[in-house]
């Protein structure tokens, strides 16, 4: 399953409350030869690791106490952390509407994998990582990989590729009768 990667110098990072899912998320990691993985069982306490450790991705959990998933990526993608600002950060959760899924995006997560889940499933999101690297975006209120899954058309024409014409506006003077 990992044939062409060698994933021995990554560091991975996995935040969760729940300790079996460590043991799980630890075991598909060292199966695919991850050279460094440390965990962490809230945001805060993963604060507190990335002191020590620089993670070259980072597995959280959505839902957890003292510093949720959502903060926790908050923190990181404003640069208010030891983590370089530009990690890419998987959201691990069983909480799966769409709203917590466009949360988890628009907070600036790079990928969302649901629970339960497989090796299979962590492989595809870590290729999908290193095969398809996502751009940054910073923005008045977003700093995070661009949203934006495929190349999309503008809609209607595309006013940068047209001529405009610059035009004096009309000006009625009123004088005094």
């Amino acid at each position: 399953m990992t044939a062409g990667y060698n994933f021995k110098d990554i560091s991975a990072l996995i935040v969760d409350d729940y300790f079996p899912m460590h043991e799980i998320m630890r075991g598909i990691l060292k199966e695919f030869g991850v050279g460094r993985i440390a965990e962490a069982a809230s945001g805060a306490a993963a604060i507190t690791e990335m002191e020590y450790m620089r993670a070259d991705v980072i597995f959280t959990d959505y839902m957890m106490d003292d510093m949720n998933g959502l903060e926790f990526i908050q923190a990181i993608r404003a640069g208010e952390t030891p983590a370089d600002r530009f990690v890419p950060i998987v959201v691990v959760s069983a909480y799966t509407e769409v709203r917590e899924i466009l949360a988890a995006r628009d907070m600036g997560t790079t990928e969302f994998l649901a629970k339960p889940i497989s090796g299979k499933l962590v492989y595809y999101r870590l290729r999908s990582i290193v095969e398809n690297p996502r751009e940054f975006v910073e923005a008045e209120s977003y700093f995070g990989p661009d949203r934006r899954r495929r190349e999309m058309p503008p809609a209607g024409s595309n006013r940068r590729e047209n001529d405009y014409e610059y035009k004096s506006p009309q000006r009625t003077v009123l004088r005094p009768t």
